[in-house]
């Protein structure tokens, strides 16, 4: 059905025109739930520090945590200091909780685990964002700016900076969910977009998505893409969004797939699968690490890197500068 569902959505087909009822009433709620946070009906709180929203309008995933390490590294690579707070996609509890680079993947998410293991920074999950973002200031006093990994639409926390980023499939068919998949209109006002420069009449900077030219064990130990390429035939497999891309980057590589395993996005592997039993060397993406590495420490992660247009950084600057200053005297992002 998942697989029925996002095919419907990249055209107005049969499918999506049956579920279009439905999206009309899922919009009619949203415009009330939208105009209830307007008007003050239900409470929105503030920060006393720059918060900045990295999400989407698209259900799914649309590489939104890869631009959150970037923007991270980036700020505090200019001094500031980062804080980052989640929902924590996929896991089982909804308690707010710190997340470190030892953290249980099922406990925090693997995509605040991914963060805070890849960028060293504080990084909180709650089911209700504004609840995580006080237990970080809380624990975290010096803290200067907020980066919140997805929750555009999660309108109780305030934001200084929303960015909306889509992949290369754009809006689909411009419509609402079920029948497409939007999870509010678009377009909409935002403070910056990045998207996916292959992503169809989007406007915003470009953003290109690359592996690493190597690939890290569980211990540390680094291979270069290259040489693990040489050794011969290696198996993938991605538990996200869109495996296949993960695929298709690897094989651009010259990585050559004789078994490749497309999974569900945020993919449990506790259950196993015929990955556990390959002799071949087993590749996966960084989120799925997290995890993966519980049961196969052997596996090869590949990082992703991004290049991001040069003129999105000054503008990102220019709008966290006022707030910045204000808070805490004149900075520089």
């Amino acid at each position: 059905m998942r697989q029925a569902l996002q095919s419907a959505w990249l055209r107005r087909g049969p499918l999506a025109w049956a579920l279009r009822p439905i999206s009309v009433l899922y919009g009619l709620a949203l415009r009330l739930r939208n105009a209830l946070y307007r008007t003050g009906v239900i409470a929105v709180e503030r920060a006393p520090v720059p918060v900045v929203v990295v999400g989407n309008v698209v259900a799914g995933g649309a590489g939104k945590t890869p631009v959150v390490m970037a923007i991270a590294e980036r700020l505090t690579a200019h001094g500031l200091k980062v804080g980052v707070v989640s929902r924590g996609h996929g896991r089982r509890t909804g308690e707010c909780r710190e997340v470190t680079p030892g953290s249980d993947p099922a406990e925090v998410g693997d995509e605040p685990l991914l963060v805070a293991t890849r960028c060293r920074l504080p990084v909180f999950v709650a089911a209700q964002r504004p609840q995580a973002l006080r237990a970080l200031l809380q624990a975290h006093p010096g803290t200067q700016v907020v980066l919140s990994d997805d929750g555009l639409q999660h309108r109780a926390m305030a934001r200084d900076v929303e960015i909306c980023v889509f992949d290369r499939r754009g809006v689909g068919n411009g419509w609402l969910l079920p029948a497409g998949p939007l999870r509010e209109p678009w377009p909409r006002a935002v403070d910056l977009v990045l998207r996916d420069g292959q992503a169809p009449d989007i406007e915003g900077f470009v953003i290109r998505r690359r592996l690493a030219s190597h690939a890290w064990r569980s211990d540390g130990e680094r291979v270069d893409l290259k040489a693990l390429a040489a050794q011969g035939e290696c198996a993938a497999l991605a538990g996200i969004a869109q495996p296949q891309v993960f695929f298709e980057q690897l094989r651009t590589a010259g990585v050559r797939l004789r078994d490749t395993w497309p999974l569900p996005d945020h993919h449990d592997f506790g259950a196993g699968g015929p990955w556990t039993a390959t002799s071949l060397p087993l590749l996966c993406t960084e989120k799925d690490a997290a995890k993966l590495w519980r049961h196969r420490p052997d596996a090869w992660a590949v990082p992703l890197e991004l290049d991001i247009d040069d003129g999105f950084w000054p503008a990102l600057q220019s709008l966290l500068q006022p707030r910045l200053s204000s808070t805490h005297g004149p900075q520089t992002a």
